[in-house]
């Protein structure tokens, strides 16, 4: 019967439609994760690192060569006094330097914060030649390892040290595991309408992690402390990790299929030729530009708020929660009108990129919490518009205009949104002491309104006709040849 059970099971894997959805599916759990540990640290950490720095100021005394002044009789009686608070023995002589601690504790949560995003975007360049070079599932089942022992690390991490190298090896994990899934759903539905509904079924799940990280972290620290919400989360990556391993051996298959055609194997264009290409630099742009608001948003709003409408924790936490809605209705509206539309996804970029600067426009100028709401709907609902529309067509544009091999045009769409969160945090309380937080928010909406005209240009790709490959090491193979080179849209 257990036999019986395993066969049926192994047949349903072996199934191409079962194994697309299967394959969705442990994509979609992978850039849950990913979004997940970006997000969750921002309830804990300041937190953790403050109670840490009273817990060091607490058990340290201070060491200002005192005992130069006091004789060796001297010391071993105060060692020998009872351990009372009135006493100094355990406790901390006071300092007349006075430690900034909210502003150091703000650069060491921005640092943290970046460094995941930073070290994946140095990463990505190289997972996307690897993924181009071996297939998808070995670098996504990499990815998942790292990112499981990474986040058991920071679990249990109780120096700043281990926990920015623990932050920094998760970003490994996730240039690996995120451009393998997202060029693994891009290769297994070809079909564009299909494609497009696959990735923002996965684009779904990325925003679901964003919103629902911070409460689920701040929850889990508040009743069972540091280790647990970081504890699940690596056993979610152990478990994904499992499930791919499970349809390995069909999607090995699968994969060599694609990636061979006609006994010829394929060859994908290298990166530094992807990003030279005029199309996908202006879409890896707007990727760039839909992130920039929420990136610089996300460490300011918090302060501004306190400041300007004396907000709580719970109003500045609730204020990112209804997002949620619009911004699954972004990718549910931009699935539809591709599908009715195809030929229109610069535009539905352009709207998107245009609404994204309207809203933070708007967020300056709003007196309470719940005003605050509504321009951050219409953000989330701009970058869905964007994000759904830009991926389906990054793979459109490697179908047609080089080899259809997804791991470096994918990696291209990684170090986009790495290139707004890794230097956003870090420049946004810069620029928000500098000229304050309306000139912020005026500076995104002139970025945005000014780049959407640009993307008029991706009209040009649906103009040409598909061809093989770039070059004549497009493919490698005794009969190989070059394309026509007449193909090549100038």
């Amino acid at each position: 019967m257990e036999k019986g059970f395993l066969a049926d099971l192994n047949e349903r894997i072996q199934n191409p439609e079962s194994q697309r959805c299967l394959v969705l599916v442990i994509v979609c759990i992978a850039l849950l994760l990913d979004n997940m540990l970006y997000m969750v640290i921002v309830p804990i950490i300041p937190i953790y690192l403050d109670e840490m720095k009273a817990d060091d100021s607490s058990t340290t005394t201070t060491s200002i060569k005192i005992t130069t002044s006091i004789n060796y009789s001297c010391k071993q009686h105060l060692l020998q006094m009872p351990k009372t608070k009135k006493n100094l023995v355990g406790k901390t002589v006071p300092i007349l330097v006075k430690y900034s601690g909210d502003e150091s504790t703000d650069a060491r949560v921005g640092i943290l914060f970046a460094s995941k995003a930073l070290v994946q975007l140095f990463i990505s360049p190289i997972s996307g030649t690897v993924i181009d070079r071996i297939g998808y599932e070995t670098p996504m089942i990499i990815g998942l390892s790292i990112i499981f022992f990474s986040t058991t690390i920071f679990a249990f991490g109780r120096s700043y040290a281990l926990l920015f190298i623990a932050r920094s090896l998760q970003g490994v994990g996730s240039a690996f595991a995120d451009t393998s899934g997202l060029a693994m759903i891009a290769d297994r539905y070809k079909e564009n309408a299909a494609r497009s509904k696959a990735q923002g079924i996965a684009l779904a799940f990325i925003s679901f992690g964003c919103l629902f990280a911070p409460p689920f972290g701040g929850f889990f620290y508040k009743y069972a402390g540091k280790a647990v919400p970081f504890l699940l989360l690596s056993l979610i990556a152990l478990a994904d990790g499992v499930m791919l391993k499970l349809v390995s051996k069909p999607a090995k298959k699968k994969e060599k299929q694609t990636l061979c055609d006609n006994g010829l194997e394929k060859k994908g264009t290298p990166i530094y030729k992807l990003i030279l290409d005029p199309y996908i630099a202006l879409c890896a742009g707007a990727l760039v530009m839909a992130n920039v608001s929420l990136a610089f948003l996300e460490p300011t709003i918090a302060r501004w708020m306190k400041e300007t409408m004396k907000a709580d924790e719970f109003q500045i936490g609730v204020v990112w929660l209804p997002p949620f809605i619009p911004h699954v209705l972004g990718v549910y509206v931009t699935v539809r009108l591709a599908k009715l539309y195809p030929k229109h996804q610069w535009l539905i970029t352009a709207v998107g990129l245009s609404l994204e600067g309207i809203s933070c426009l708007i967020i300056p100028f709003c007196s309470n919490f719940k005003m605050v709401i509504l321009p951050l709907m219409i953000d989330c609902f701009g970058i869905a518009l964007v994000d759904t529309a830009i991926l389906p067509s990054l793979a459109y544009l490697v179908d047609h205009r080089h080899v259809s091999v997804y791991g470096s045009v994918y990696a291209i769409a990684d170090i986009s949104y790495s290139l707004a969160y890794a230097f956003g945090p870090i420049l946004a309380d810069e620029i928000y002491q500098k000229i304050g937080f309306f000139w912020l928010n005026f500076g995104i909406f002139l970025s945005n309104v000014l780049y959407a005209p640009l993307l008029i240009f991706l009209k040009n790709v649906y103009k040409y006709n598909e061809f093989e490959a770039e070059e004549d090491e497009g493919y490698v193979g005794e009969d190989a040849s070059p394309p026509d080179p007449h193909l090549r849209i100038q």
